[in-house]
């Protein structure tokens, strides 16, 4: 036999039954698109094949494999979600978050402050928003798809708008080139209208939505930075649509969420004036 590229070193004698190194890492990638879709939302197996465009043989073995080893579950009417151990490894994540640290403290203060609402600390990945971190106002009202779990694309919400703004323009292009899902009537799915609205976001500072993710709720965001100036995250205040009006409450609550994400981002190392110099200068 003619060793190939897969069979490792020359001289080198694959055992009986060792899985070629290319093989395998074509597994394990398997295994994350299949994760990654089931985090996005629960499906069933016909589902998934098609999402994915996997046949069914090679699917059913990789789910089934995810599902003895407890990373995804199967409920009585055959519909695949997250499992515990999916969990408790991603659960690690927030342990020493830096960011989580800064602004746990930040937002019970915040929180205290606020008549309703939830705030919330979140970063991107990939083409999602994900929540790290949420805080009931002082009123404890509840709003539904607010906590963790519950992830949108970058082009739904404040929060997705103003991480989607400072990424930089190739990836932007790239995102609006794909498609773009409309949670309600009033999302946004236009590319032209996105720019505009993301040119808006970098000048004024944030990002402020109404009934694109909920028809009964909007939000205002602000980014967070990190110690080089970078966009790393953002602080969110989710409220019923019905604070919206413009008024002093809204104005508050805008100040609120500002202050919270440059007190976060200071916590980083951020120094403001420094990146304005630096911005200024490089644009000139």
């Amino acid at each position: 036999m003619v060793p190939s590229e897969m069979d490792g070193p020359p001289g080198r004698v694959r055992s009986e039954g060792e899985e070629r190194p290319k093989a395998t890492l074509q597994g394990v990638m398997r295994a994350l698109r299949v994760l990654e879709l089931l985090a996005e939302r629960p499906m069933r197996a016909t589902d998934a094949a098609e999402a994915l465009q996997m046949s069914w043989a090679t699917l059913h073995r990789t789910l089934s494999q995810l599902e003895s080893a407890e990373f995804i579950t199967r409920d009585n009417a055959g519909v695949f979600r997250m499992g515990r151990r999916t969990w408790l490894l991603g659960s690690t994540y927030l342990v020493g978050h830096p960011l989580l640290e800064l602004a746990i403290p930040l937002f019970r203060e915040a929180a205290e402050e606020t008549p309703s609402g939830v705030y919330q600390l979140a970063e991107r990945s990939g083409n999602l928003v994900v929540t790290l971190y949420a805080r009931d106002a002082m009123s404890g009202e509840t709003i539904t798809r607010t906590t963790y779990g519950h992830h949108f694309p970058m082009h739904c919400g404040s929060k997705g708008l103003v991480l989607l703004a400072h990424l930089p323009p190739a990836e932007i292009d790239e995102y609006l080139a794909g498609p773009l899902a409309r949670l309600t009537p009033e999302t946004d799915t236009d590319p032209a209208s996105i720019r505009a609205k993301l040119d808006v976001i970098r000048q004024q500072g944030y990002s402020r939505t109404v009934g694109d993710v909920q028809s009964f709720t909007g939000s205002l965001s602000a980014p967070v930075h990190n110690s080089v100036g970078e966009v790393v995250a953002c602080v969110c205040l989710v409220m019923a649509r019905t604070e919206f009006d413009d008024g002093p409450a809204e104005a508050t609550a805008l100040q609120s969420v500002q202050r919270v994400a440059r007190t976060i981002s200071l916590g980083t190392g951020w120094q403001p004036m420094h990146w304005a110099t630096y911005e200024n200068g490089r644009r000139s």
